[in-house]
């Protein structure tokens, strides 16, 4: 028996609450999963996952042998990297979750800059507007747009999403142009709910101290970000997009702003990661490549500010 391997498996196990799902994540058949984690407990004489038909927990052992795991294999990472070229040169795959415009228009497009800099790592991006489970999916990290929930992950913030209210013209010309937020109850809207609760978001306008916060009527709710710009461009209803994604359609005449003396809340852009996983260098050159690439957009970057005290590196 391998080990590293062994523990490997069992941190996988631990975190992906399964072994199916954690021979999903490492490539392995789960046959091998199980005979690995078998073996490690008869090495060590000690039961380390109680097991039924739908559930896997881990013992009292298991938790204190889980928590050494980490450390061992954390160590071992920072010994390989600091003796080969990892550090200059970060190879293996990254797995990486991303909303679909933000993958779509900002970061697909510039990912020949990433390989080029670092042509020895293999990326998986997904791109959907679903908030993945880190830790149960195997996903080294995520750029996730909007406030964060409670959670253990670490948060960096890298960027903001900025807001602007559109229709086609030829909804316009059907049904006029709203001079007022309030006006909007009487319109269509193409509204977007969460895919996690199922809640349809409020839309918000503030303009010289008045706020107005409302749910809207319409035909349609979606959520995901390519079905969303669809549905207003098929005239079912006005949109509340970022303004990175609205930009071209406005400025080829598919949309037009409207209230645009109104300004709707700026939501931040996180990369958010496992804080009990190791900061691999792969991970970490992807985390500075996209706070640079989010720094250069000029639709999207931080305002800039006094210098924090404080790492820009939060727990969430």
């Amino acid at each position: 028996m391998n080990k590293l391997q062994a523990m490997e498996v069992f941190v996988q196990v631990v975190d992906a609450g399964g072994f199916t799902r954690a021979a999903e994540n490492m490539k392995l058949p789960k046959a091998t999963v199980s005979t690995l984690i078998q073996s490690l407990e008869t090495s060590l004489a000690a039961k380390l996952l109680h097991r039924t038909t739908r559930h896997v927990s881990v013992t009292a052992d298991g938790a204190a042998y889980y928590e050494r795991c980490l450390r061992i294999l954390s160590d071992v990472r920072e010994a390989e990297e600091s003796l080969s070229r990892t550090r200059l040169s970060p190879s293996g795959r990254l797995r990486v979750d991303a909303p679909t415009g933000l993958a779509s228009e900002v970061i697909v497009p510039a990912l020949p800059d990433f390989f080029e800099r670092y042509p020895d790592i293999q990326l998986e991006l997904g791109a959907s507007d679903r908030t993945v489970d880190l830790v149960e999916e195997g996903v080294d990290c995520a750029v996730r747009g909007g406030q964060l929930g409670d959670s253990s992950l670490i948060a960096r913030r890298v960027g903001i999403l900025h807001f602007v209210t559109c229709a086609t013209p030829g909804y316009l010309q059907r049904y006029g142009r709203p001079a007022h937020p309030n006006d909007l109850l009487r319109h269509r809207c193409v509204n977007y709910f969460s895919s996690r609760t199922g809640k349809i978001f409020d839309w918000d306008f503030t303009r010289d101290g008045e706020r107005v916060q409302v749910a809207l009527p319409g035909l349609i709710a979606v959520n995901d970000t390519n079905s969303y710009t669809a549905a207003g461009l098929a005239g079912l209803g006005i949109v509340q997009m970022p303004n990175f994604l609205m930009e071209p359609m406005i400025k080829d005449g598919r949309f037009e702003i409207i209230l645009n003396d109104w300004i709707s809340d700026a939501l931040p852009v996180h990369v958010v990661y496992p804080q009990n996983r190791h900061l691999s260098a792969k991970v970490r050159v992807f985390v500075e490549w996209i706070a640079e690439l989010f720094s250069n957009h000029p639709a999207m970057r931080l305002p800039k500010g006094p210098p924090r005290t404080a790492s820009t590196e939060i727990t969430i």
